[in-house]
């Protein structure tokens, strides 16, 4: 574990273990490197080298009082690389991170990428426009920002009770456990990262970053996400990519990673290895 310091002064925490190809790992709002433990140590196991960060304002990273857009993020991205001298690396990216990963591609190309994952990813755009009309109202996103100033630790307790697990769905057990860890990463970060942060996952068009990624893509999306709702999100960023891979899981939920771990591990080194 480490800490880089970009250009503009921010210290960004990272987690590097292991030899071999690299995966690396961008989390979702408002998480931690954290989320990712259950994938770096089976793809630790499986001989890849496995990294993940702190995005800025997030985790153990600085919380700053500006900086938290698309494009801070994946220049803090391109940062590690570049500081870890990756080649050939897989970048993974969940929820906002897979926006990270698309951005962070469309920014700085493919030189150091060999593939991409975008999991239950928020773009091409997340917010109804007259382009996107089966975008979600900004007025949701709106709640959200209100919902973080004013309420957080509440808010952050209710996410993961319902929606982002899909514990709220009939016949679906809570794992108290799991609310309390996503609760726990939540309350690590800065509110002012997370409350910009809204903005940033939910306003921002990758469709010209999609557009850019030649690498196989691999696009893993549940079709019951409350989140990121499908039929706007993967179908639509696996057509726009140029050697893209749709795969789609019934009933899944938003926060796959964590409750589908073995389906979503397993399907990744499939497709890593074909």
């Amino acid at each position: 574990m480490g800490t880089i310091t970009t250009s503009d002064g921010t210290e960004i925490f990272y987690k590097d273990w292991g030899t071999g190809q690299p995966i690396v790992f961008s989390h979702g709002w408002p998480l931690s490197a954290d989320d990712w433990d259950t994938q770096m140590m089976f793809f630790l196991a499986q001989g890849y080298r496995v990294i993940a960060h702190d995005r800025r304002g997030h985790g153990r990273s600085t919380q700053t009082s500006d900086g938290h857009d698309m494009d801070h993020y994946a220049a803090d991205l391109r940062a590690l690389t570049e500081h870890l001298d990756l080649h050939d690396a897989i970048h993974v990216g969940h929820s906002t991170g897979g926006g990270e990963v698309a951005h962070y591609i469309g920014q700085y190309g493919e030189d150091r990428v060999a593939r991409a994952i975008l999991i239950s990813a928020v773009p091409p755009i997340m917010v109804q426009t007259e382009s996107n009309p089966g975008g979600l109202p900004k007025s949701v996103f709106d709640g959200l920002q209100e919902q973080v100033a004013t309420n957080r630790s509440a808010f952050y307790r209710d996410l993961p009770s319902t929606a982002f697990y899909g514990f709220n769905r009939d016949g679906v057990e809570p794992i108290e456990a799991v609310i309390q860890n996503w609760w726990r990463q939540g309350m690590m970060g800065g509110a002012k990262a997370h409350y910009d942060g809204i903005v940033a996952f939910s306003q921002t068009d990758f469709t010209e970053d999609l557009k850019k990624i030649t690498v196989p893509t691999l696009v893993m999306h549940g079709e019951d996400d409350q989140v990121v709702p499908f039929a706007d999100a993967g179908p639509l960023s696996a057509e726009l990519v140029q050697n893209g891979t749709l795969k789609a899981y019934p009933g899944f939920p938003h926060g796959m990673p964590t409750t589908e771990a073995a389906t979503i591990n397993a399907d990744i080194l499939e497709w890593l290895r074909s």
